[in-house]
């Protein structure tokens, strides 16, 4: 295995994508301080909420105010989800100053996702990405079931190319290509971006793995052999789609920190510091966290100072 990466980004998705699925009620100050104790950690790309409707996302109702309390640290970032224009206005009013748009590689998933095809999305996405431009604010593009999908099965390699293609001509600084159900194998992963890469630069590509089928790090292994950068990950390994059937929780940030600790790849996290913030939202879920380095620190497998263990 030869991996020639110095130094990986870490976009932690917990706030959002890690809470929305979550039954029990999270109060707002107890957001407000999970999200402060991981960028405590050192994790400067913390996604704080959405701005979509209540009804559908109950969860991310209070995005509005969790965003109007967290501290704004000077070279952090703190990028709300946005569905649609009124979103953006949302973001607008609260002085959000990054946004990220989502579509899918299927048709299926986005008709269950957003009540649209993927041609109608864009539709939707494009004036939202035109006038974020305007008004300054950084646009993230998200794809989904990239691997494979829970109502059409195998996704074509190709239409996950041309949907990423697409995004990025909206003008996304970065998209995020999301295996949302946690099907893709290490050698899909590299043969997707053997494909994507032809057309579009690494920098430009992120990968968003869900740990379903206990293979989040064996793939971000495969996507670090070919030379990607940035992953997305959630702390404690939260997660989950409401219209993904069977997806379980997303990569655990204290896994993938772990993993590039034992490489000896630079990334700018205290491992101690998102372990307590991980700490921070337990107590207000109704189960128990499925990051395996989260499990095995409270079960004592590892000493608190998980860093020295890997060094």
């Amino acid at each position: 295995m030869k991996i020639d990466v110095d130094r990986v980004r870490i976009v932690e998705v917990g706030p959002r994508d890690g809470l929305q699925n979550e039954k029990a009620t999270i109060p707002l100050d107890v957001k407000v301080a999970f999200i402060e104790a991981l960028a405590d950690s050192g994790l400067r790309t913390v996604e704080a909420g959405a701005f979509v409707h209540p009804t559908w996302v109950p969860q991310m109702a209070d995005s509005a105010e969790v965003y109007a309390k967290i501290t704004k640290r000077a070279g952090f970032d703190y990028p709300m989800l946005v569905p649609n224009e009124k979103g953006l206005e949302r973001a607008i009013e609260c002085g959000v100053t990054s946004i990220a748009i989502f579509t899918a590689a299927s048709e299926s998933f986005n008709r269950r996702n957003i009540n649209m095809g993927i041609d109608e999305s864009f539709e939707v996405f494009t004036p939202v990405a035109l006038r974020a431009r305007d008004e300054g604010i950084r646009v993230r593009g998200y794809v989904s079931c990239a691997c494979g999908c829970p109502y059409e099965g195998a996704i074509a390699p190709e239409k996950v190319l041309e949907v990423t293609a697409r995004l990025m001509d909206l003008g996304c600084y970065e998209v995020s290509i999301g295996d949302t159900i946690g099907v893709g194998s290490p050698l899909q992963v590299q043969g997707l971006l053997h494909l994507l890469t032809q057309v579009i630069p690494r920098s430009r590509l992120a990968m968003h793995f869900h740990d379903t089928r206990g293979m989040a790090v064996a793939n971000t292994l495969a996507a670090l052999e070919l030379g990607v950068t940035v992953f997305d990950a959630s702390a404690g390994g939260l997660g989950g789609c409401p219209y993904a059937p069977g997806a379980s929780g997303n990569m655990a940030t204290e896994d993938l920190v772990y993993l590039l600790d034992s490489l000896g790849i630079e990334h700018g996290v205290d491992l101690d510091k998102l372990v307590a913030a991980a700490s921070v939202i337990a107590p207000w879920l109704d189960h128990p966290l499925p990051g395996k380095v989260v499990q095995a620190c409270t079960k004592g497998t590892l000493p608190w100072g998980t860093r020295s263990v890997v060094q």
